[in-house]
């Protein structure tokens, strides 16, 4: 059964509430990362295996969720593929083991941030801040009527906006980061928060190539104060993301509709005059 813990907490700025879930099965873990995220102003709710963190995400929704590697019966791998066929929720998972392999495992599984323990409480507390200053900026028209457009502009070999609806288009893809959708040739593309902004961070871009390093900061939160060391490490977890996401949007590398690798550098637009034959 999961355990709920909180102190008042900080609306959102669409109104909603911070609520975050914790999977741990080591209690004094678990009791830190409960008083973290409760100064951070969230409402937690914990568990201690990963079917209970499964059922709590379920019953409450949250924007956040922190996710252990090793936990009886399922492992965080297996728990986050789960999550992920029902859910958007930020996941950072948490684990002893700091080899990369696993770092990258745990991406593919469907995880946003990978956090090595033992950790340092202020930089989970940057870490969550970094989330929240992007859900904000998805979230802000959230509750707004937008509609979309009845039929997408057509674009040329950058991306096309439509300012009213707030869509961004390309060769058939198009993302709206108010409402938070994205759509390939009119049929829904489930992303997770960490694709979701690599692809309109790609979008916004147009033709212009978009660094892994930019990337990086992009979703640590900091590409806008222009300043942040990105490791190795980073790079690899924007190649993760990128090659989840191409996998979702059906968009091989060899022949890119969509997303084209700059070797050594990062990624861009693919141009429209090399897919225009493409269904």
């Amino acid at each position: 059964m999961s355990m709920s813990t909180g102190s008042p907490t900080t609306p959102l700025p669409d109104g909603s509430t911070r609520v975050a879930v914790v999977i741990e099965d080591d209690a004094d873990i678990r009791n830190l990362l409960q008083a973290i995220l409760g100064q951070a102003g969230f409402t937690t709710h914990a568990a201690a295996s990963g079917a209970e963190g499964i059922e709590a995400i379920q019953e409450h929704q949250p924007i956040l969720t922190t996710l252990d590697i090793s936990l009886p019966g399922i492992d965080g791998f297996e728990v986050a593929r789960r999550i992920r066929s029902f859910s958007t929720t930020y996941i950072i998972m948490l684990s002893a083991r700091d080899e990369e392999i696993d770092t990258l495992m745990g991406l593919d599984a469907g995880a946003d941030d990978y956090l090595t323990k033992p950790f340092r409480p202020r930089e989970l507390r940057a870490r969550i801040e970094a989330m929240l200053r992007r859900y904000h900026a998805s979230t802000a028209a959230a509750a707004a009527d937008v509609p979309a457009p009845t039929e997408a502009p057509t674009s040329g070999s950058a991306t096309t906006a439509d300012e009213e609806s707030g869509w961004l288009t390309h060769n058939g893809l198009r993302i709206n980061a108010e409402m938070w959708l994205c759509d390939v040739d009119s049929a829904p593309v489930e992303l997770t928060r960490s694709e979701f902004d690599l692809l309109l961070a790609i979008m916004q871009g147009a033709r212009r190539v978009v660094s892994k390093d930019s990337l990086a900061l992009e979703l640590r939160g900091e590409y806008a104060t222009g300043g942040g060391y990105v490791s190795d490490s980073d790079r690899r977890a924007v190649e993760v993301h990128m090659a989840n996401l191409r996998r979702k949007l059906n968009d091989p590398v060899g022949s890119p509709r969509f997303i084209e690798t700059v070797r050594g550098v990062g990624y861009r637009l693919a141009d429209q005059k090399r897919t225009t034959s493409r269904r």
